[in-house]
C-alpha cells in the first residue's frame, strides 16, 4: 500500500488506497481498533513502533487516531483499545481526528441531521468531565489526549445551499457542511469543554486542523479564528494578507513537503522555504507515513530531503526542530527540559542555544523584525486624536519634515537618532541577563510597550509555573493558571511566579498538565449553563446537585446553537445574555 504518481490531485485515487480491489476488509482487519480481534493486530504493531521510538529517544510523535461521530460507544472503543493494551509511552501523545463525513452518514440512513454527530463526539467528554467514574478509561485515556483535528477532501467544491447557515439540528439535507460550519463546532465545544476541565484541574485540549493544502481560501480565514495551529497551510501564498496575520499571530503550520508532492504541489514549487525565510512559524511533520515514507524513519526523510532540496544548514534544521516542539501539545515542563526553562519568552529571552543550537543572533533578527511589523501597524492604525476617524492627517510621520532629504530615511539611521520601541536591540541591555532570579533575560524598556504575546503564542504557554515547580506539591501535575489569560500588556520584565488562590486552585488530580488553551471567546452564557440535559444516562449537566460539593462549579452545555429570533426580536435582546468567561 503506497501513494503512486497516479494519485497527483487525485485525492479520492489516494483514498482508495487504503481499501485494496474496492473493499475496506483488509483495513478493518489490520488497521481498525474495533473489529472482531478487538484491534489486536494494530495494537501490536503499535507497540512495536513504540519500542522503535523509546530507543531513539529523541523522537516524540503525536499520532492521530479516529472518531468518526457516528454513535455513542466509539469514544469507549477508543479508550479501551487505548487502555487495555496499555498503548503508553512518553514519546507518544495523541490527537483525535474527525473526519467530515456527515453527507456519507445521511447517505446511510445513520443520521437525521448533523447535531447527532456534535452529541456523538462530545457528549461523552463532557460526562466523563462531569464525573470520572462514569467513563474511567476514557478518564485515563484522556490525560494522553492533547488535542483535536479534521481531515477531509479539501478540493471538495463546497456549494453554498443556504443565505443564512441553519442550526444543527435543522440540518438534514444530505449535503455535507461546510468547512467553517465544521470548524466553528469543533471550535465552540472544545472551548466550552475546556474551561470546565480547566476548572476541575483536568488537562485541555488544542484544535489543529488540516488546512489550506487544496480547496478554498475561506478554510484559512476560519483556521484564523479558531484554531491553534494548522497542518499544510499551502494556500497561504495565495493569499498575502492571511500570511501576514499567521505570522503577526506566529500561528503554527506543521508542512509535510514529501505529501503535498505526491498529492497536491511539486516538492520545488511548494512555498515551505519562502514561509521559513519570511518569518512564519513553520515546522516539518509527517503526514501518512504509510503511504509516502520508504524508510522506518519518515521524519528523517522529510529532514534530509528538505536539507538537500532546500540547502538549509545545521543552524536551519535545528530552528525548524525548535519551532516543532513549540507548536506540539506536549506538557510545558516536557518543553522546558527540551529546549530551557525560559522558552516560552520572546526573543534572546527565550533561547538557550546550549539546548537548541539557535544562535542568539538568529532569534534578535526574528524578534526584531516581528518587532518592528507591529510598531508600523500601531503606527498606521492609531490615530493621533481618539475622536476622529482614521485620515491622511493622522498618518504623517513623526519626523520632522528635512527639505534636504530626496528619499525616505534608513530605518538604521531614524533608529540611532531617535531610539523607539521599533529598535529594541539600540538597548545593550537587551543582551545582559538578570541575575537575581535564576539568570533571566531582561527585555528592555523601549521593548515593553510593544511586548505583545500573540493568541496562538499564549496558547502554547503556561501562564503560571506547574505544580511540579512549586514547593510543597510532592510532584502533582495540576492545573496552576488562572481562568483567564492575558495576551496583551504583559511586563517588560520575566513575570515572577504568582501564588495561586485558594478557591482557584485545582483538584488534586494525576492528570497531565497539557498545553494552554487557546484565549476563546465566551461561548457558554450563563442562561444555557444549565440547560442542557444528556439522552443518555439522564444526568442534568446543568444541575449541581447531582455534582458532589467539592465539585461543584458552573457547568457548561454543549454548543448546538439556539432558535435564531426575527429582525424584530433581534433588535430588542442585544444585551440579553451575559456572556461567561473562558480560559
Amino acid at each position: 500500500m503506497h501513494a503512486h504518481t497516479d494519485s497527483f490531485h487525485r485525492f479520492d485515487k489516494f483514498n482508495l488506497k487504503y481499501n485494496p480491489v474496492g473493499e475496506s476488509r483488509l483495513r478493518t482487519i489490520f488497521l481498525k481498533t474495533d473489529n472482531y480481534i478487538h484491534g489486536r493486530y494494530l495494537a501490536e504493531i503499535t507497540k512495536e513502533v513504540i519500542a522503535d521510538l523509546e530507543a531513539s529517544k529523541y523522537q516524540m510523535v503525536e499520532w492521530r487516531i479516529s472518531i468518526y461521530g457516528r454513535d455513542l460507544e466509539e469514544w469507549d472503543k477508543l479508550a479501551a483499545w487505548v487502555v487495555d493494551n496499555k498503548l503508553y509511552s512518553p514519546n507518544v501523545r495523541w490527537l483525535i481526528q474527525i473526519p467530515r463525513l456527515y453527507d456519507v452518514y445521511k447517505n446511510s440512513n445513520l443520521m437525521e441531521n448533523f447535531e447527532q454527530v456534535i452529541q456523538n463526539v462530545f457528549q461523552p467528554l463532557f460526562e466523563v468531565t462531569q464525573d470520572p467514574t462514569s467513563h474511567p478509561k476514557l478518564h485515563i485515556f484522556l490525560q494522553r489526549v492533547i488535542g483535536f483535528d479534521s481531515v477531509d477532501d479539501e478540493s471538495k467544491t463546497e456549494r453554498r445551499i443556504y443565505r443564512k447557515f441553519p442550526l444543527p439540528n435543522e440540518w438534514s439535507t444530505a449535503q455535507n457542511p461546510p468547512y467553517s460550519y465544521w470548524i466553528y463546532y469543533l471550535f465552540a465545544n472544545i472551548s466550552s469543554l475546556n474551561v470546565w476541565r480547566k476548572q476541575r484541574g483536568f488537562n485541555t485540549f488544542l484544535l489543529r486542523h488540516h488546512c489550506g493544502e487544496a480547496g478554498d481560501t475561506d478554510h484559512l480565514a476560519a483556521a484564523v479564528l479558531c484554531c491553534h495551529s494548522i497542518s499544510h497551510g499551502l494556500l497561504l501564498r495565495k493569499v498575502p494578507l492571511l500570511q501576514y496575520i499567521f505570522y503577526l499571530e506566529q500561528i503554527g503550520v506543521a508542512m509535510s513537503p514529501l505529501s503535498n508532492n505526491a498529492l497536491f504541489l511539486a516538492y520545488e514549487r511548494n512555498p515551505f522555504l519562502i514561509y521559513f525565510r519570511r518569518g512564519l512559524n513553520v515546522s516539518l511533520s509527517t503526514d501518512d507515513p504509510l503511504q509516502f515514507a520508504f524508510t522506518k524513519e519518515p521524519l528523517i526523510e522529510e529532514y534530509a530531503v528538505a536539507a538537500q532540496i532546500y540547502k538549509l544548514s545545521a543552524v536551519d534544521m535545528c530552528e525548524l526542530a525548535k519551532h516543532s516542539v513549540i507548536q506540539s501539545g506536549f506538557e510545558h515542563s516536557v518543553k522546558q527540559r527540551w529546549l530551557g526553562q525560559n522558552y516560552n519568552y520572546p526573543g534572546v529571552a527565550g533561547n538557550d542555544m546550549a539546548k537548541v543550537n539557535v544562535p542568539n543572533i538568529r532569534e534578535a533578527f526574528r524578534h526584531e523584525t516581528w518587532l518592528q511589523e507591529l510598531a508600523m501597524i500601531d503606527r498606521y492604525t492609531a490615530a493621533s486624536d481618539p475622536s476622529r476617524k482614521l485620515s491622511m492627517s493622522n498618518l504623517k510621520p513623526n519626523h520632522p519634515f528635512n527639505a534636504n532629504l530626496t528619499a525616505p530615511g534608513s530605518p538604521t539611521a531614524s533608529m540611532q537618532t531617535n531610539p523607539s520601541a521599533t529598535n529594541p536591540l539600540n538597548h545593550s541591555e537587551y543582551f545582559q541577563t538578570k541575575n537575581q532570579g535564576g539568570g533571566n533575560f531582561q527585555l528592555p524598556a523601549p521593548a515593553a510597550h510593544h511586548h505583545y504575546i500573540p493568541n496562538a503564542q499564549a496558547a502554547r504557554i503556561s501562564q503560571s509555573p506547574s505544580m511540579v515547580s512549586l514547593p510543597g506539591h510532592g510532584g502533582k501535575h495540576n492545573r496552576t493558571s488562572s481562568m483567564v489569560g492575558h495576551a496583551h500588556g504583559s511586563p517588560a520584565g520575566v513575570p515572577a511566579p504568582t501564588s495561586i488562590p485558594p478557591d482557584m486552585a485545582p483538584m488534586p488530580m494525576s492528570s497531565l498538565d497539557a498545553s494552554e488553551p487557546r484565549l476563546f471567546p465566551g461561548i457558554v452564557s450563563k442562561s444555557r449553563k444549565g440547560s442542557m440535559v444528556t439522552s443518555r444516562s439522564g444526568i442534568d449537566v446543568g444541575s449541581e446537585d447531582n455534582v458532589p460539593d467539592h465539585m461543584t462549579q458552573s457547568l457548561p452545555a454543549l454548543a448546538l446553537g439556539r432558535p435564531r429570533p426575527s429582525d424584530e426580536e433581534a433588535a430588542i435582546v442585544e444585551d440579553e445574555d451575559e456572556v461567561g468567561e473562558t480560559a
